[in-house]
């Protein structure tokens, strides 16, 4: 008799003997492995069609185009063989944020060595996350640059391959369940104070998001009101604020700043 899967109800495996609890980790590493080779896969596919499309390596092999070399080489539509694009040309510029985000600071002197340069770094990003924003890679470019430079700028962590991996997750995350843009108001009054409210909103997150360094999302308010508070202090930022500023970018809504910051 096979089980079933609680959560999508499918036939699962066979019943086998429960592992130990050594085991079970030992599995769950392996698991987590094969993850990352999935996803590692897309960074390292991505850097060679960008290398391969910018060479127009399908003239010296005699195919009249990008697309036609794909379906005689690979066997891919051409609709594929312009995903494969898209995919690298929103690694591409991601990457291009993240060497602009730490310049100008002083990890940008180790810049040519450090790993959050490195040409293929892994995001951990996936072929349908890269489509996503493949059509609004100019926002997800400012707020990669905005927030890595407010991470250098203010000291709170080094820019280490962990770091720079979370930041460009988030500015993907963001960009992908970001409501559209409202319209302006008619009144050009109205509008230039819309714009300012968005401005400090798109700063205030940033500062949520250094605070989350410090205070990670399972701290409660209380636990992070105690670790926040010198930080608070040193940067000149109220306490009250800090907190709002952390809810903010835990939720992304912006009523957390109502009676604070907004």
């Amino acid at each position: 008799m096979g089980t079933r899967d609680g959560g999508q109800g499918e036939a699962a495996e066979p019943a086998r003997p429960l592992l130990t609890q050594s085991q079970a980790r030992a599995v769950t590493a392996e698991l987590r492995a094969a993850m990352d080779d999935v996803q590692r896969s897309v960074a390292v596919l991505a850097v060679q069609v960008r290398q391969a499309h910018a060479a127009r390596v399908w003239v010296p092999l005699g195919h009249g185009s990008w697309e036609s070399y794909c379906a005689a080489e690979f066997g891919i539509s051409r609709a594929q063989a312009y995903r494969l694009l898209d995919v690298a040309r929103a690694l591409g510029t991601i990457q291009t944020a993240v060497v602009t985000g730490i310049a100008g600071t002083e990890v940008s002197r180790m810049r040519d060595t450090h790993p959050a340069t490195a040409a293929a770094l892994d995001y951990g990003l996936s072929q349908r996350a890269l489509l996503a924003v493949s059509a609004r890679t100019d926002v997800v470019s400012a707020l990669i640059t905005r927030r890595l430079t407010a991470l250098a700028h203010n000291g709170l962590q080094a820019l280490d391959e962990p770091a720079v991996r979370a930041v460009v997750r988030r500015a993907i995350h963001d960009v992908r369940t970001a409501p559209p843009p409202a319209e302006l108001p008619a009144d050009p009054a109205a509008a230039a104070l819309r714009v300012v409210v968005d401005e400090l909103a798109a700063s205030t997150h940033a500062i949520g998001e250094l605070m989350l360094e410090v205070a990670p999302a399972y701290l409660s308010d209380t636990d992070a009101a105690d670790a926040l508070a010198l930080l608070c202090d040193q940067i000149g930022e109220p306490l009250d604020h800090g907190l709002a500023a952390r809810r903010y970018a835990l939720t992304g809504d912006r009523r957390a700043l109502y009676g604070t910051v907004l």
